[in-house]
C-alpha cells in the first residue's frame, strides 16, 4: 500500500510527479483513497492485502506526529512483520529516532541532486549513520536524471563507502503536474506512449553493468505500471467485486450501468418485471446508478426507459472509468 501522510516538503524539486490535489497540502491518501479516519487506512490495506506500506509525501517527516500514528496503527493491526518503509529528504536526528522508535523498518533517503557529488560531506552522513544504528535498512532512492551520470557515479560511491544496503534509481517520469517544469529544463519523453523522460534508460543499463559493492536497483515506469499496480490493482479487484461484476485480466471491473434519478423504481423494475436476482444489482446513491450483471442488462437494456451502459473502471476507491459502451434502448 502506498500511504501518502502529507503533501507538505520543503524542498521544490523540478522533477517531482505529486499531483496538484496532493503537492504542498496536508492531506492524506491510502493509495487512491482520501483519507479521513483510520480505518480508511486500514480497509485499504485489507482490500489489496497488503504485506507492507511504503510512506511518502511531500516528506513524511512534516507531519511527524501522523506519521508515527500511522507506523504504530499498521503495526499494531497487521503485527510487527507488515514491513514499512518511508521516502525523506529529512536528516534530522530526532525525527529519524521517533520512526525508529514507532517502528519503521526501513529508511529510503532522497538525496536532492544538487548533493550527489557531495553526499559525503552533507549532513545525510550523521542520518545515514544515526538510521543504521537504530536497526534500520537504509538506502537511497533518486530519480535517474540522465544528464546527472557522473553526479550518480559519485553517489552509489559514497552510498558503498557507507554500507548502505541498497540504492535505487527510479526512472524520472513526465506527469501532469511537473509537465512545463520539466520541458523548461529540456527533457523529453522517450516515446510517444510512455512519460518516462529520453535517455534515463541508457545511463540505467551502464550504471547497472559496474562492478558495485552495494545493490543497485532500476526501476523503470514501465514495471511500476506493469507489474507493481497491476498486481496491486488485481489484489484489490479480488477483495472488492461484487457478485455482478467481472474481473478482468488487468484487474478492472467490467459491470452493467443504468443512470436515473429514481433508483428506487430501477430497482423494482429490474427485480419484478425482469427477476433480476438481488445479488446481481444494488444501487449507488452517490453515483446516481444502479449496478447490474452487464450480460442481464445486455438482455433487457432495449426494453427500459432509462439510459443503459457497460462500463469497464478500476476497482480503486477512485473508481476511475476507462470504457464505457451505451446499450441500445432509451
Amino acid at each position: 500500500m502506498v500511504l501518502f501522510v502529507t503533501g507538505l516538503c520543503s524542498y521544490h524539486c523540478f522533477y517531482c510527479p505529486v499531483s496538484d490535489e496532493k503537492m504542498y497540502r496536508d492531506v492524506v491518501f491510502a493509495d487512491e483513497m482520501r483519507v479521513q479516519r483510520d480505518e480508511d487506512v486500514l480497509a485499504e490495506a485489507r482490500a489489496i492485502r497488503a504485506k507492507g506500506a511504503g510512506i511518502t509525501g511531500g516528506d513524511p517527516m512534516e507531519a511527524m506526529d501522523r506519521l508515527c500514528h500511522y507506523l504504530r496503527l499498521l503495526k499494531a493491526e497487521f503485527g510487527p512483520e507488515f514491513h514499512t518503509h518511508l521516502y525523506t529528504m529529512t536528516t534530522d536526528a530526532d525525527k529519524i529516532r521517533r520512526v525508529a522508535e514507532a517502528g519503521l523498518d526501513e529508511i529510503r533517503f532522497h538525496v536532492p541532486p544538487g548533493l550527489w557529488r557531495h553526499a559525503a560531506k552533507s549532513g545525510f552522513v550523521p542520518a545515514v549513520r544515526l538510521a543504521r544504528e537504530l536497526g534500520m535498512s537504509v538506502g537511497l532512492e533518486v530519480p535517474l536524471i540522465p544528464d546527472r551520470r557522473d553526479d550518480l557515479v559519485e553517489l552509489i560511491r559514497w552510498a558503498e563507502f557507507e554500507g548502505l544496503d541498497f540504492v535505487n534509481l527510479d526512472e524520472m517520469e513526465f506527469s501532469e503536474a511537473n509537465w512545463g517544469r520539466m520541458h523548461r529544463q529540456k527533457y523529453a519523453m522517450k516515446a510517444e506512449l510512455s512519460y518516462g523522460v529520453k535517455g534515463a534508460d541508457e545511463v540505467a543499463s551502464e550504471l547497472l553493468q559496474m562492478p558495485w559493492a552495494t545493490t543497485v536497483h532500476y526501476c523503470s515506469s514501465g514495471y511500476k505500471d506493469g507489474w507493481q499496480l497491476r498486481a496491486r490493482i488485481k489484489r484489490r479487484a479480488e477483495t472488492v467485486a461484487k457478485a455482478y461484476d467481472e474481473i478482468t485480466e488487468d484487474g478492472t471491473l467490467v459491470k452493467g450501468v443504468i443512470e436515473a434519478e429514481d433508483l428506487a423504481a430501477v430497482e423494482r423494475e429490474l427485480r419484478e418485471t425482469f427477476e433480476v436476482p438481488p445479488e446481481l444489482l444494488a444501487a449507488v446513491p452517490e453515483r446516481n446508478r444502479v449496478e447490474v450483471a452487464s450480460w442481464v442488462l445486455e438482455e433487457i437494456a432495449a426494453k427500459l426507459p432509462w439510459p443503459s451502459f457497460v462500463v469497464e473502471e478500476y476497482p480503486t476507491a477512485d473508481a476511475l472509468e476507462v470504457e464505457r459502451q451505451r446499450l441500445p434502448g432509451y
